[in-house]
């Protein structure tokens, strides 16, 4: 009796398992809707979709820079049916900054692909009269108080850039930051700060408007969108490359062939050329490769951001 007792449960299990792998697809953003995290992975699902022949819901857990999210993911089950679209921050940056995170990078996720790189620029008040990022360290510098520079709170991207470029340049400036990115780009909008290193897709609709204008590129080109910025490096300020790429994890049960399957889904999705046309019109570059990329670039981002942040003292709010 009990062999068949227990033959029958694994008979369920076995066609619950089956019932997940063909329903739909979660894929959990660790930002509110509409920011650029949000957007990419709208676009993606929809063609991530039709590639797994499966239903692919964005569903939004904002907060705590990522953590909710990454926690949420790392207790899901490994059956391909929940999936993490992170940025570099939860994964490469929150290590170093907390001490008491509820997941681990490594241990927690299996990585899937990259799904975008997205470069930093530096963009300014457009009524503020430096000319570029070099004569903007040079008018700080004659400047007989530190210029303000606002981020979207300490540890985060804009913050860390600003700490590279701070160091790289000399430049006597003083750091702001905000409870994220909209209020700090409003108060450079309204002179009530000099500046902001931000995402080219968070930033690029103001400054095709008028509304910022932008002084440098944090990345080792310049942008295809903002061809006439130069980058930092090429201005004489070395060393300061930001890439906020979004990369998509899965929990670290999921087993090597459901990764597989899904990286050639996303890889095919970001190989549709309607996709990558509306992810480049917003400023986010289509990059997918494999997990094991994925899995060095975590490792090289985290090693990079902990040391720069063990160097400076960051702490949390």
């Amino acid at each position: 009796m009990f062999k068949k007792i227990l033959s029958a449960a694994v008979l369920s299990l076995a066609a619950l398992g089956a019932a997940r792998a063909d329903g739909p697809v979660r894929l959990i953003i660790a930002f509110p809707p509409g920011g650029p995290v949000d957007l990419v992975g709208r676009v993606l699902a929809e063609q991530l979709g039709k590639e797994l022949k499966q239903q692919v819901i964005v569903e939004n857990k904002a907060g705590a820079n990522g953590n909710i999210a990454a926690a949420y993911v790392a207790k899901a089950p490994g059956d391909g049916s929940v999936l993490f679209l992170t940025s570099v921050g939860a994964v490469a940056i929150s290590p170093a900054l907390y001490k008491d995170l509820p997941y681990d990078p490594v241990r927690d996720f299996a990585p899937v692909s990259k799904v975008v790189n997205n470069a930093t620029v530096f963009v300014v008040n457009p009524s503020n009269p430096a000319a570029d990022a070099a004569d903007f360290v040079k008018k700080s510098q004659a400047a007989t108080q530190s210029v303000a520079i606002g981020s979207s709170g300490i540890g985060s991207i804009p913050h860390l850039t600003l700490e590279m470029f701070a160091d790289a340049s000399k430049a006597n400036v003083l750091h702001v930051p905000y409870k994220g990115a909209a209020p700090v780009i409003n108060d450079v909008m309204g002179n009530q700060v000099a500046g902001f290193f931000g995402d080219v897709p968070g930033l690029i609709g103001h400054i095709q408007g008028g509304k910022l204008k932008p002084l440098g590129i944090a990345a080792p080109t310049r942008h295809p969108l903002l061809p006439e910025v130069k980058t930092l490096a090429e201005q004489g300020i070395a060393g300061v490359e930001s890439n906020n790429w979004y990369g998509i994890v899965a929990p670290a049960a999921t087993p090597p062939a459901t990764i597989d399957k899904l990286n050639q889904a996303v890889r095919a999705a970001l190989g549709d050329e309607s996709v990558r046309a509306r992810l480049e019109k917003f400023g986010a570059q289509a990059a997918p490769g494999s997990p094991q990329e994925l899995a060095a670039l975590i490792a090289s981002d985290r090693e990079k951001w902990t040391a720069l942040i063990q160097r400076k003292n960051i702490r949390p709010e």
